[in-house]
């Protein structure tokens, strides 16, 4: 199969997902990625710090509004990327079809689930933006084909 779209998901749609998602947009060609929230918190900025962050490894969140996960986004995607099991698990009982396209973003690192740094320090964010950053390279390994 092949991929043209991607939908990052994590919960407020404000730290990680915004970060993962225009991260793969950097690394990965000719494929749209999308990102939204299980609990997103919509029409919110990202978080200052994954703004902070990313300004600082050269990736903008510039325009970035937080949106809320619907069905119809996760049958849109051909592939979504959760932070966390417990998101897959929400997902899956969204959409129960969607189960075999969705995987944790994390999937090729040591440490598959990336945590949520919503207010915590801004070490917190740059730990979570290497997480991602990594994930997202490997991503693009296997998508730039």
């Amino acid at each position: 199969m092949i991929i043209k779209s991607i939908l990052v998901v994590c919960t407020g749609n404000i730290c990680r997902s915004p970060m993962g998602e225009r991260l793969l947009q950097h690394y990965v060609r000719g494929v749209n990625v999308e990102s939204a929230g299980i609990r997103g918190l919509e029409g919110h900025a990202a978080d200052p710090y994954s703004q902070l962050i990313c300004q600082k490894h050269g990736i903008s969140l510039e325009g970035h509004v937080g949106r809320k996960l619907t069905t119809g986004m996760l049958r849109q995607a051909d592939l979504i990327l959760a932070m966390e099991s417990q998101q897959l698990n929400h997902i899956s009982a969204m959409a129960a079809e969607v189960r075999g396209k969705s995987m944790l973003f994390g999937r090729w690192l040591d440490v598959r689930e990336i945590p949520d740094p919503y207010r915590k320090s801004e070490a917190a964010f740059e730990y979570v933006f290497g997480l991602l950053d990594g994930a997202s390279k490997e991503w693009a390994k296997r998508l730039n084909r």
